[in-house]
Parts: C-alpha cells; structure tokens; sequence
C-alpha cells in the first residue's frame, strides 16, 4: 500500500510539472500578447515580465525534482537518511528563491506604478504558499535531523 501512495504522489508531482510546463510554454506568452494588445501603453513591460516569471519557474522545477528524489528515498525505505535531508534542504532553498524573486518582481512593478491590484494579490498568494511550503520544509528536515541523531545514538547503544 505504501508504494502505492509514493506512486500516486510521484504522479502528482510530474502532473503538476507539466502543468506549469504547458502553462509556461502556451498560455504565458498568448496571455502577454493579448495584454500588450488591450494596454499598449504596457509593452515596455512584456519581456521583463515574462523573463521574471520564467526565471521563478527554474526554481519550481528543481524543488519538483527534489520532491520526486524524496519520494524515492521513502519507496526505498531510505527516508531516514542525510539524503531524504539534503532533499529537503533544497526545497527549502527553492521555496526561499521563488520568495525572493517574487518580492522583487513586485516591488520593481510597485516602484513603476503598474502594480494592477490582481497581480499584488496573486503574487502575494504565491509568496504565502512559498513562505508554508519553506517552513514546512525546515520543521521537517530538523525532525528528520533529530531523529537521525537519536537512531545514530540509539544504533551505538546497542
């Protein structure tokens, strides 16, 4: 049963990284031509913003595979080990990244007073779902950093 749960969750991961893939290839550059096309006084900003959202979707991809080698380390029964906290340790850094990047790409936009009230509020539901999943990753990997100091503890007892 247990491998039939990491298989589901492998498949949600790789669905949602072709999600965001055909998102990022399809619906992005459509979604700034018709834009560019309805506000023209905005068409100095097309590039630069397609750019910023490119550029935050390299760190999503690399949490996503991260998330798919954490998975393997659990099938295999190898979840308590310093790579199941390495691989925690760079979704936390992806997570922190995307955070950044996103910080900048609205402050670059508040600072040019094109700031649109809905892109505040989806990049600020960005930000948040970054900040949990940042902090969910760091309360995991120093539980998993604990118990792998108790069971080394507990393996030279006995």
């Amino acid at each position: 049963m247990k491998r039939g749960k990491t298989t589901f969750l492998k498949l949600s991961v790789v669905i949602i990284g072709c999600i965001f893939l055909s998102l990022c290839i399809f619906w992005l550059p459509w979604l700034a031509r018709n834009t560019v096309e309805m506000n023209p006084e905005y068409g100095y900003l097309k590039y630069p913003v397609l750019i910023g959202v490119y550029t935050t979707v390299i760190p999503l991809f690399i949490a996503l595979y991260h998330a798919l080698k954490l998975l393997n380390h659990i099938e295999n029964k190898n979840a308590f080990s310093e790579l199941a906290v390495e691989s925690l340790k760079y979704l936390k850094y992806c997570a922190i990244a995307i955070i950044i990047l996103y910080v900048i790409g609205l402050t670059l936009l508040g600072f040019q007073n094109v700031l649109h009230p809905s892109i505040a509020i989806i990049g600020g539901i960005i930000i948040f779902a970054a900040l949990a999943i940042a902090l969910f990753a760091a309360v995991l990997q120093e539980l998993l950093i604990n118990a792998l100091e108790i069971k080394s503890e507990n393996d030279l007892t006995v």
